[in-house]
C-alpha cells in the first residue's frame, strides 16, 4: 500500500478545502470500499480526509414530510430508523440485504453511493480496464461477464454498480446534496450517476472534490407501499445478480402511481421509466406487470454469457409487483 497522509476534518468547509488543495486526496467515511481498493492498489490517495466526525450523522424530518439523511449516518442506523421503516420500507430492505452486519455498522450513506464496481478486471491491476485506466480497453466484453450489464452499457465498459441502497433511493426519487469549493449544490439520484458512454472513469455528476453532505427523501405516499428484492448467488452476504425496488399506489384495481428501479443490470441504478409508463393507469394484474417488464427490457443488450439476466429480471419485476398488488388487496 502506498504511504499516505491522514487528516481529520472538523467542519465541512475545512474538509472540502483539504481536497481542493490536493487532487490526490480522498474522503474517508467507513472505508469499507476505499480501504479495500487501497490494498489492491486501485486507489492510491496521497491524503485521507476523515469525515466521520463531521456533524452529518442525523436523520431528520423535512418541513414537507420527507426525510433528511446525513451523509455519515451508518447503514445500520438508517436501516432501523422508525421513520424509514414506516414510510420507506424498500430502503430498509435494501440496506439489510446489502452487506453483513459488521459492514453495515461501518458503511456510511455517502460512501455507499460512491462505492465502485466489483468487476474483477477493475480490481486486478494486471488487467486493462477503461474505468481504472482510460483507453486501455474492457476485457470483460469478451471475457468473464456473467454478472455484468445488460442495459446502458457500451463497448468501453460493461461493469455494474454494486449498491443496493442506491437502487432503492433511485426508485424513491431521493436527492443528493453536496458541498464543493464553489459552494453547495444538489442533484437527483436519477442524475447522480453518469451514463457509461466512452468515459466510464467519470462515474458521478459531483464536481471535483465535492463532499456529499446529505440525502433527502421527498414525502411520497407511494413510498409507504414499497419493496426491495435482491437475487444473489448465495443466501449469505453477496452482491446482487439482479434486484428490484418498486412502489405502487393502487385505486379501484388500477395503478395510480408506480416507481421502479433495477439493480445489477447497468453501470448505475436503473430507473425503469418505460415500465413505469406502462404501469401508470393500467390494471394491477399479471398481464400489466409482464408488459411493463417487457417494455423496460426491450432495450437489453446482453453479452454471450449474461443473457440469463433478462429472464431473471422479467420474472423478478413481475414477482415483486404482484406481491405489492396483493398487499393492496389485503
Amino acid at each position: 500500500m502506498r504511504e499516505f497522509d491522514y487528516r481529520r476534518a472538523h467542519d465541512v468547509t475545512g474538509a472540502v478545502a483539504l481536497l481542493a488543495a490536493d487532487p490526490d486526496a480522498r474522503y474517508l467515511g467507513g472505508g469499507t470500499n476505499l480501504v479495500d481498493l487501497m490494498k489492491t492498489g486501485v486507489e492510491r490517495p496521497a491524503l485521507l480526509v476523515d469525515v466521520r466526525e463531521l456533524p452529518l450523522d442525523r436523520i431528520e424530518p423535512t418541513a414537507d414530510g420527507g426525510l433528511r439523511i446525513g451523509a455519515t449516518v451508518t447503514n445500520s442506523d438508517l436501516a432501523v430508523h422508525p421513520e424509514v421503516r414506516r414510510h420507506y420500507p424498500a430502503l430498509t430492505q435494501a440496506l439489510l440485504a446489502g452487506a453483513s452486519g459488521q459492514l453495515r455498522n461501518m458503511a456510511t450513506v455517502g460512501g455507499n453511493l460512491l462505492q465502485r464496481t466489483r468487476c474483477g478486471y477493475f480490481t486486478d491491476l494486471s488487467q486493462p480496464c477503461n474505468k481504472r485506466a482510460p483507453g486501455t480497453g474492457c476485457p470483460a466484453v469478451a471475457g468473464e461477464h456473467h454478472n455484468h450489464a445488460v442495459l446502458g452499457a457500451s463497448d468501453h465498459c460493461v461493469a455494474v454498480h454494486p449498491s443496493d441502497m442506491g437502487v432503492a433511493l433511485t426508485a424513491l426519487d431521493a436527492v443528493v446534496s453536496y458541498e464543493s469549493a464553489d459552494g453547495p449544490g444538489e442533484v437527483p439520484v436519477t442524475d447522480f450517476y453518469l451514463p457509461v458512454g466512452d468515459t466510464p472513469h467519470r462515474e458521478t455528476a459531483l464536481p471535483p472534490g465535492a463532499l456529499i453532505t446529505q440525502v433527502t427523501l421527498p414525502a411520497a405516499s407511494v413510498a409507504a407501499r414499497s419493496r426491495y428484492r435482491k437475487v444473489r448467488e448465495r443466501a449469505s452476504y453477496a452482491f446482487a445478480i439482479g434486484s428490484v425496488a418498486a412502489a405502487l399506489t393502487i385505486e379501484d384495481g388500477r395503478i395510480r402511481e408506480a416507481r421502479l428501479a433495477l439493480g445489477a443490470v447497468a453501470s448505475r441504478p436503473w430507473r425503469a421509466r418505460a415500465a413505469e409508463a406502462v404501469l401508470t393507469g393500467a390494471p394491477a394484474d399479471g398481464a400489466t406487470f409482464a408488459a411493463a417488464a417487457d417494455a423496460e427490457l426491450a432495450a437489453a443488450r446482453p453479452l454471450p454469457h449474461n443473457g440469463y439476466k433478462v429472464t431473471l429480471m422479467r420474472n423478478l419485476v413481475v414477482s415483486v409487483l404482484t406481491e405489492l398488488a396483493g398487499e393492496d388487496a389485503r
